[in-house]
């Protein structure tokens, strides 16, 4: 797929303060693309510069081939994680307003937002206003006037913010048919369980600078370990001999007379020689490769800038 988007050598300065140092970043057109980083490495500001709600100091962004311009506001729907609605003003007269901002007439707003209410099982809210309605049942009000105009590319800040379980993976769902559609979503969040069970790629960013990009894929892929854990039953002094220098054992437990063993393989030493090593000594229940999950690799990438730069906190959670 084309890029629907190029961002090249984007920097942005707010008085001393660095928020985006020399960024470049591409996003295929028709994919779900994370953007990811601490808060304060920088997101905020690149999504605003892709919002034109500010301009860059120096790069460019490239829209579909053509300098990002005035012209393609129309063409990208943009969620923000503050939301943005009148609490004094009904939800029908609202939605309806907005949407004929982004250029629908009355009639066609009107017919899509019957189709979304619908949707949504919203029919009753047309007349509540704004400050009635939960902090989950607002972000479906603006989940619907950020989509209305079906735009190309989506630009989505954590959009499960104040969404129940159920309602979470409506919206998931939503998300997936708009991809199959044909949009572009550029998903901003700190839950890496829905990068990794949404995106294609991701971008993470840390103090101003990209120190990350690649699918998902890849990306676990290229920061596996040759870590694996396996359950048996058997001897576990005869395991452990088979093993010689082969592995380093990581942790350990017995329940029920199944011993679960994770361990690190040596440089050059692969599972299926491990397991041709063990079995003749044990009975296997499960053998499984432990891969890191963007979570752990967030976490990691982001502690080792830190003590690059010489941050003394850690990034946890």
């Amino acid at each position: 797929m084309p890029d629907i988007l190029q961002i090249k050598n984007v920097s942005k300065k707010y008085s001393n303060h660095a928020a985006l140092n020399d960024v470049s970043i591409n996003i295929a057109q028709n994919s779900i693309f994370g953007l990811l980083g601490p808060n304060g490495a920088g997101k905020t500001s690149l999504i605003r510069i892709i919002n034109q709600i500010t301009g860059p100091d120096s790069g460019e962004i490239i829209f579909k081939g053509e300098k990002l311009n005035s012209n393609h506001v129309e063409r990208i729907g943009y969620l923000p994680e503050e939301r943005g609605l009148y609490k004094k003003m009904s939800v029908g007269d609202q939605v309806l307003y907005l949407a004929q901002l982004k250029g629908l007439s009355k009639a066609d707003a009107k017919k899509r937002l019957t189709y979304w209410f619908e949707k949504f099982e919203m029919q009753n809210w047309w007349k509540k206003k704004i400050e009635e309605l939960s902090k989950g049942m607002q972000q479906k009000v603006q989940f619907i006037v950020t989509v209305i105009h079906n735009p190309e590319l989506l630009i989505l800040d954590e959009p499960f913010s104040g969404f129940d379980p159920i309602n979470a993976q409506l919206i998931k769902n939503e998300i997936l048919e708009l991809k199959k559609n044909g949009a572009t979503i550029i998903f901003s969040t700190h839950n890496m369980g829905s990068v990794e069970e949404l995106c294609d790629s991701i971008a993470l960013i840390n103090k101003s600078e990209k120190i990350l990009e690649g699918s998902v894929k890849e990306i676990r892929k290229n920061f596996r370990t040759n870590t694996f854990t396996v359950s048996f039953k058997g001897n576990l002094l005869g395991f452990t001999n088979t093993l010689w220098a082969g592995g380093e054992i990581l942790n350990k437990h017995t329940e029920d007379d199944v011993h679960t063993i994770t361990l690190k393989l040596a440089n050059g030493v692969t599972g299926s020689q491990l397991l041709q090593a063990v079995l003749p000594t044990c009975e296997i229940h499960s053998f499984n490769e432990v891969i890191p999950s963007m979570n752990d690799i967030f976490i990691m990438k982001v502690n080792q800038g830190n003590e690059i730069t010489g941050t003394k906190s850690n990034y946890t959670e």
